[in-house]
């Protein structure tokens, strides 16, 4: 009878990929434990991004992996999760309460930037995430309409606000503070103290991400958020046709410029499905976001139809992934929260909280 060794396990776990950042389980650094005794193994698995959808099927495929080493006993196999706080630019620390802040960007309006944005935020919900949503769109909220909520947040000490919760997601916008038909003639100072108070002013809850959805364009709010707000990374939505990927360019060059992130790049409205026969055609193009993630070296993390239900799902406030969870559309979104956040899990680690704040005083 072969006995079983540790490296024995290894060498079957590096064999191992983790289809949503593409690294072995080795390398990714997921496996937190092996433990063999009489040729039994136990391994411990620990992913750094929400996949309650995908523990299962994880769990299953190294079982199945390790059942091919000779003599193997039985096999344990535990997958769990745990997110962290991730790096932010230099001279930022991460807001309290926030782990990570995710902005979700387009160069140009009308690429379904906001119906990502939520149906992303309820997907990382949904795969075990404890999430927030920041309507940074303050000409033009939406988030509101989407998530089915108004009127204005409660405050308990008349200083901060309660964020409103909807599907289990907690929500701020400017939409919550001004009458849904006021125009907001704002100049670009008011607009970024604005977008400042939300964030700050808002008493989030334990949030592991807060998914900022922002304004089209590469204007104030943008430089205010990657300058002055503690960002972990960013997802670019972007259609395929030329004009829109002209857009969306400059707002990815603008994040990698200013040292965040970009997790990667979103195509919307790559197909479009026709509601009575089910053809799919791409009238924007085919093929624009992958190769706009090919030619700026990110990931390309999925592609989204152009489907009226999820226009209307979203119009309704009712968005896909919470009232038609088991849809094709809700899984593609579900697939591609998971990609980005395990991209992000792979990034450099906040340490801020380690070292104390150093204090010079005259004695």
């Amino acid at each position: 009878m072969t006995d079983i060794s540790k490296t024995d396990v290894e060498n079957v776990l590096k064999a191992t990929i983790d289809p949503n950042h593409g690294l072995d389980l080795i390398s990714a650094k997921s496996v937190k434990a092996i433990a063999i005794e009489n040729n039994d193994v136990t391994v411990k698995i620990e992913l750094g991004y929400p996949a309650l959808s995908y523990h299962d099927e994880l769990k299953a495929l190294v079982m199945q992996q390790l059942q091919a080493l000779p003599g193997i006993g039985a096999i344990t196999v535990e997958v769990s999760t745990k997110i962290i706080s991730h790096a932010v630019q230099q001279a930022l620390k991460p807001q309290p309460h926030i782990k990570n802040i995710i902005a979700v960007a387009s160069g140009k309006g009308g690429v379904g930037k906001s119906t990502t944005a939520v149906n992303l935020a309820l997907a990382l919900s949904a795969e075990g995430a404890n999430v927030g949503i920041l309507d940074a769109d303050i000409y033009g909220p939406s988030i509101p309409t989407m998530l089915g909520l108004s009127g204005y947040p409660e405050s308990r000490d008349n200083k901060t606000m309660l964020p409103k919760v909807a599907y289990n997601i907690q929500t701020m916008s400017i939409g919550y503070l001004v009458d849904a038909g006021q125009a907001m003639i704002w100049r670009g100072p008011m607009v970024t103290n604005a977008l400042q108070q939300l964030l700050r002013d808002t008493n989030w809850d334990n949030v592991d991400y807060l998914i900022v959805d922002l304004p089209p364009g590469t204007g104030d709010i943008q430089l205010t958020l990657s300058q002055q707000i503690p960002v972990s990374g960013a997802i670019i939505v972007t259609t395929p046709q030329d004009i829109a990927l002209i857009d969306a360019q400059r707002g990815l060059g603008m994040f990698q410029k200013v040292n965040v992130p970009v997790l990667g790049v979103v195509e919307n409205m790559s197909m479009h499905i026709c509601s009575n026969c089910g053809h799919s055609e791409p009238i924007f193009g085919t093929g624009g976001g992958m190769a706009m993630a090919e030619t700026n070296h990110v990931d390309f993390l999925g592609a989204l139809p152009l489907d009226i239900n999820i226009r209307i799902q979203a119009d309704s406030g009712q968005p896909t992934v919470a009232i038609d969870p088991n849809s094709p559309a809700a899984q593609m979104y579900k697939a591609i929260a998971r990609k980005a956040t395990a991209k992000l899990a792979l990034k450099a680690k906040d340490f801020s909280t380690r070292f104390p704040n150093i204090v010079i005083q005259n004695t």
